[in-house]
């Protein structure tokens, strides 16, 4: 397990677009236009295997759960190299969201250019934008870790949802989000 930052892509950032399969849904094609939320989108890098990733998701589902209704959608991407992780594989994605029951959409970015695009550096990497897909936060869930025996709130996402949808300016300072590095194709 290693222990990589978000590299903290600048704040006001336009989102990178992007059309990706969704293994659930028989690789149908989805966009980040066709995906946004009316009022905001987060976008999180993810894979099936990373213990950082499976440590949160269940309060992810939550949280997207809490603010869908809200206008805010959630995007799962995953950008690892299936060749070498077979456990991200797209047929292992669709296993992943059976068994966690996530609603939300979960994306292969098989060219991992998605990733490369967004500065994306490991799992999780949460990414979000306003109802203009400007960046409005970036950074970590919450202070919980695999074994910091922290309690798993997503409070650092809450703030960031509920200063946006009261119409108030995000916390100066947000501290990077902490996972397993991307796995990136050898070249």
């Amino acid at each position: 397990m290693s222990n990589t930052q978000s590299n903290m892509l600048a704040l006001g950032t336009k989102a990178p677009d992007f059309s990706l399969p969704n293994p659930v849904k028989n690789n149908e094609i989805q966009s980040l236009e066709s995906l946004k939320g009316k009022k905001g989108t987060l976008v999180v890098f993810m894979c099936n295997h990373c213990p950082f990733v499976l440590h949160i998701i269940d309060v992810l589902e939550e949280l997207y759960e809490d603010y869908k209704s809200q206008g805010i959608e959630f995007i799962g991407i995953n950008s690892n190299d299936v060749d070498r992780y077979p456990a991200d594989s797209p047929e292992m994605m669709v296993e992943f969201v059976e068994e966690k029951a996530l609603k939300f959409p979960y994306l292969y970015d098989e060219s991992q250019d998605v990733a490369k695009a967004f500065d994306a550096a490991c799992t999780p990497d949460f990414y979000f934008f306003d109802e203009n897909l400007k960046l409005i936060y970036r950074g970590q869930m919450d202070d919980s870790r695999p074994g910091n025996q922290k309690e798993i709130t997503g409070e650092d996402l809450v703030i960031a949802f509920e200063n946006h949808l009261a119409g108030q300016d995000q916390e100066d300072f947000q501290r990077p989000s902490l996972g397993c590095n991307i796995k990136w194709k050898q070249i």
